[in-house]
């Protein structure tokens, strides 16, 4: 069996391991001429940890990421510390499996790398996929030249704006949040002592929030703010702001933010749009993963999870379900709803993290700092058991092919 995957990002690259890991020859098309270091911080949370762990490429993961003692929530001006959880060892002893920052082209790199001694020639890149096909027997990719890859089904991981998701649904009409997200990444030595605590910092205030963290074994300091705005609505990855643009947004906030904003050479912004969840993510021996079926917002960190999800779950479906059609339905049917389920938390997440009223905030941050001062770690564990304690590789894991 075959699957053809659209698109190489995270979510492609696993969901090509995870085939593989069940037996599958795989084919992965992407339209970018090279994998690039382009990109900014991510987490993966235990549940993702799971994944990779399976993958035998967890170890790579953790050599080059970063894993945070603690979660803090502060104040975006003053720099007050609300509420602080342990993160650590903690979780990996909780959920068995770390929770690790890492640069997106780290995680890339580590991905690429497995796929390549794994499935030689697999990844193709400057290859544009303009729409898909299907009869009984076969699905197929057609490319921009006019010739066409087959294999058995065709995997759409080709993010938000899906080219095969657009073929299977029609056009989308996500609605624009009224956020605005700045990304910089900074080495910490340019940064002296305002560099970032070696924890995940959720700063919040008026109207906006930041998180920084670092990466790389603590060698770069990462940075995420977000800002209520509604006057550029660009939603790209790779879109440049300007370094005055990014301070006058965060003008007055504690040095850990405005520092990390006047060291980074680079200021990439893109606006925030939601999106209801799809009731529809198959089409006969097309299916869509990661951002192409359920793009996230996010104030939960769990994009890149969900998608690192996706792939095992379908993978193992396909395994386990001599029947294509059942399994697809079974993929979808798990699915979705969890995912659905994670959308609504990160939603709910920006109208917290935004307090601009004395009431609002007292009403939000008091019972914060006071669960932070009395409910103890397990309160914050029950609050995440849903989330971090899902495996999706439990009871099911194959053999490595090869």
């Amino acid at each position: 069996m075959k699957a053809i995957i659209v698109g190489g990002g995270i979510g492609g690259l696993n969901a090509a391991l995870c085939f593989h890991q069940f037996g599958w020859e795989v084919e992965i098309l992407e339209q970018a001429a090279q994998l690039e270091d382009i990109g900014a911080g991510i987490q993966i949370s235990p549940n993702g940890m799971q994944v990779l762990r399976v993958l035998d490429i967890d170890g790579q993961v953790a050599a080059t990421g970063f894993c945070p003692r603690a979660t803090q929530f502060r104040m975006g001006q003053s720099g007050r510390v609300i509420m602080t959880q342990n993160m650590g060892q903690r979780l990996e002893e909780k959920w068995g499996a770390p929770y690790l920052h890492i640069h997106r082209a780290d995680l890339v790199s580590a991905m690429a790398g497995a796929l390549d001694e794994r499935c030689p020639g697999a990844l193709r890149m400057e290859t544009i996929v303009t729409d898909y096909g299907q009869d009984s027997e076969t699905a197929w990719a057609t490319l921009d030249d006019g010739t066409t890859v087959e294999g058995d089904i065709i995997v759409g991981a080709d993010g938000i704006k899906s080219a095969i998701r657009t073929q299977m649904l029609g056009s989308e009409k996500p609605r624009f949040t009224g956020n605005v997200a700045w990304r910089a990444v900074v080495p910490v030595e340019k940064l002296g002592r305002n560099a970032p605590l070696p924890v995940a910092s959720i700063w919040l205030g008026e109207g906006k929030h930041a998180v920084t963290y670092l990466l790389r074994g603590g060698t770069l300091a990462n940075l995420v703010g977000v800002v209520e705005r509604d006057d550029w609505q660009q939603e790209s990855w790779t879109e440049k702001g300007t370094r005055e643009q990014a301070m006058a947004d965060f003008a007055g906030w504690h040095p850990t933010i405005t520092t990390l904003l006047e060291q980074a050479e680079h200021h990439y912004r893109w606006a925030l749009f939601d999106r209801d969840p799809l009731d529809q993510w198959v089409d006969g021996r097309a299916v869509l993963i990661g951002d192409a079926a359920h793009p996230m917002l996010p104030f939960m960190a769990q994009g890149a999870v969900q998608a690192i999800e996706d792939g095992y779950v379908l993978a193992r479906s396909l395994a386990e379900h001599g029947d294509r059609d059942r399994a697809l339905r079974h993929f979808f049917d798990v699915r979705r709803d969890r995912t659905a389920a994670v959308q609504k938390a990160a939603r709910r997440n920006m109208r917290l993290f935004h307090q601009r009223t004395p009431g609002g905030k007292l009403g939000t941050y008091g019972p914060m700092w006071l669960a932070g001062k009395t409910a103890g770690q397990e309160a914050f564990d029950a609050q995440l058991e849903w989330l971090y304690g899902h495996d999706v590789t439990a009871n099911g894991t194959a053999p490595l092919q090869g």
